[in-house]
């Protein structure tokens, strides 16, 4: 029930509630939800572009959920990953004389060594001198940006151009899109962002899986989240796990950087996170914190995120605005709200096992 039916029940509430909401602005609910769903899952370029921001919800996720299992709430994504960007970004602009084969490994290890260094002082402060890693992520997001935009406007901008952002990367230097595989073996599909590091988001989701439930170090992850005084007594440091938590959460970040840097802009410019990082909180507590609840969630937004986008286009009325109130009330009732259903659930599943053991009482 936990991670099953209670999230389709905080879901088809917010379902319900965004209906009445559409419908007080005088459009048909029914039919709102028909054009989300055809323009999320309705043609092969919807499907490339639903699939292609899952890939970054994944990647945002599964950052966040590692370290809820280790007690932490870490809203630092959005700047993790704007700075796992840069390491990308220095890897493909200055180390485009190597083949492409080699290109893409030493991208993702630059980002996320990137993407851990700017987790890693948080998680320090936290661990070693008791700053809450709430507050020091949220200053960090802001440092990000303002030390992006410098380096943007006065450092690695292409030269000649007014525009914060660094030259395009040599062909070598990018990641190939789906459609171009399938191209090359035959299949003509519908051109869309969609690139390889899907790939790369389903090999994270594999390790996190791997590395929680069937290592002696996620075990030690999930003991300090759960009971940090049973972990000191058991010989575990929180300390060192807070650490550790934050560097994996941040190099799961950098996935993000990845995947919009070297696959889709193919340059490094200003807010290429587009609030993804936020998003990822949903993420995380809409899937339990676990990888495969994890993947729905991200395709549940990814597909807001592309439906969305078809729906005002086809209903001219429900603009953008409303489509970011909707994302906004999936939200609310999957996580903010999520224990709204769950004591009545505890009584039902109470009542129900209690059911078998109370008949032959009955009877005696």
């Amino acid at each position: 029930m936990d991670y099953g039916l209670l999230p389709i029940l905080n879901l088809l509430v917010a379902l319900i509630v965004s209906g009445i909401v559409i419908l007080l602005i005088g459009e048909n609910p029914l039919e709102a939800l028909s054009s989300l769903v055809d323009g999320a899952f309705g043609s092969q370029e919807g499907i490339g572009y639903t699939l292609y921001y899952t890939t970054d919800m994944i990647f945002v996720g599964l950052a966040v959920a590692v370290a809820f299992h280790c007690g932490l709430f870490n809203i630092g994504c959005e700047g993790q990953g704007y700075f796992a960007g840069l390491g990308v970004a220095l890897v493909c602009l200055y180390l485009d004389f190597l083949p492409g084969w080699l290109i893409a490994p030493l991208a993702v290890i630059a980002s996320m060594a990137f993407g851990a260094a700017w987790a890693y002082l948080p998680g320090w402060l936290q661990a070693r001198r008791g700053s809450h890693v709430v507050i020091t992520t949220i200053m960090f997001n802001f440092i990000a940006f303002a030390l992006m935009n410098y380096l943007l406007v006065h450092v690695i901008i292409e030269r000649g151009q007014m525009s914060p952002q660094t030259r395009a990367f040599a062909p070598d230097a990018t990641l190939p899109y789906i459609h171009e595989l399938l191209a090359g073996i035959g299949f003509a599909v519908s051109e869309t962002p969609l690139n390889t590091s899907i790939v790369w988001a389903a090999i994270c989701l594999a390790f996190v899986w791997i590395f929680i439930w069937r290592t002696r170090w996620g075990y030690a992850i999930r003991v300090v989240g759960a009971n940090p005084t049973a972990a000191v007594y058991g010989g575990i440091d929180p300390g060192t796990q807070v650490i550790v938590a934050m560097l994996i959460s941040g190099a799961l970040t950098g996935g993000l950087a990845f995947n919009e840097v070297m696959g889709v802009q193919q340059r490094l410019q200003l807010d290429f996170t587009s609030g993804y990082g936020f998003t990822g909180i949903a993420v995380a507590l809409m899937g339990r914190n676990h990888p495969v609840g994890v993947l729905f969630a991200a395709l549940l937004f990814g597909a807001l995120y592309q439906g969305g986008a078809a729906l005002s286009f086809d209903m001219p009325d429900i603009s953008r605005d409303m489509i970011v109130v909707v994302q906004g009330l999936v939200i609310l009732f999957t996580g903010a709200l999520e224990s709204m259903f769950r004591p009545a659930l505890a009584r039902l599943a109470a009542s129900w096992r209690a059911r078998p053991d109370a008949a032959p009482a009955g009877q005696a």
